[in-house]
């Protein structure tokens, strides 16, 4: 069973996209309530101070479906604003699937439109929602229109969810399930990945995030970086959880 299930979430800045990621988190207990620190994915200074999303991170959550059945979610979180074409384009590549978060009163605006191009471009498979369905200006029956008009899907397809009281989210959970693929899990082929975003720490040095395409990339392993044809060691890896987890290996379809 293919149980990975990789996806970012697309929307226009201030639809609440960093709300509904977090509570994400929370409903899957990846975090507890009381670490629910407001946008825990924004955690760089500049992004706290100006509230909108400027990397592209990367968090591993693990979700256990109504049956009992397990699945790892790797979320994606990518920036809203325009000034961030780059890194939306990146994140977009390291997915299958992605959840178009619309405000359900302020309707589809052009960041929307031009992220949710890129990710059709990229062949995801797209989850549309609507978010602060709790807002007394919420218009679920307009709004959900314009988005069946921009994507031409069914009015059923479209989740209705509150990133902030946490109303729809379960539904959301299993929707990830079922209609994002599973990535192509080609562990025999030799490695090939593609670094989506890096950070440098004083005391690792640079690190990189990346989602594995093909073969298995393992702690210590040599790799070739073929943007400059310099080759580096992977002295430590592993998931992208709260805290860093360190791990022996990422095979194919994984991120870390």
């Amino acid at each position: 069973m293919n149980n990975i299930r990789n996806f970012c979430i697309i929307a226009h800045i201030d639809h609440g996209k960093s709300t509904l990621a977090d509570r994400l988190l929370q409903s899957t207990g990846t975090i507890s309530e009381r670490e629910m620190q407001e946008q825990v994915l924004d955690d760089m200074d500049l992004e706290r101070e100006r509230g909108i999303t400027i990397k592209s991170h990367a968090i591993k959550i693990d979700y256990k479906r109504p049956n009992g059945e397990q699945y790892s979610f790797n979320l994606i979180d990518t920036p809203g604003h325009v000034d961030f074409a780059y890194e939306v384009s990146r994140a977009l590549k390291a997915c299958e699937g992605a959840i178009l978060v619309v405000d359900a009163a302020q309707g589809i605006e052009a960041q929307t439109i031009s992220n949710l191009y890129q990710a059709i471009d990229q062949n995801l498979e797209i989850i549309p929602v609507l978010n602060k369905i709790d807002l007394p200006g919420a218009d679920p029956e307009g709004i959900g229109q314009q988005v069946i008009d921009l994507i031409g899907c069914e009015r059923e397809e479209i989740l209705h969810v509150s990133g902030k009281t946490g109303e729809g989210v379960p539904a959301l959970l299993e929707a990830i399930v079922e209609r994002v693929p599973g990535p192509k899990q080609e562990v025999d082929k030799p490695l090939r990945a593609l670094i989506f975003d890096s950070v440098f720490n004083t005391y690792r040095g640079s690190v990189a995030y990346v989602r594995v395409m093909e073969g298995t990339l393992k702690k210590g392993q040599a790799f070739k970086f073929m943007a400059n044809k310099e080759e580096y060691n992977a002295e430590d890896i592993g998931y992208l959880r709260m805290k860093y987890e360190p791990a022996k290996e990422l095979k194919a379809g994984e991120v870390g």
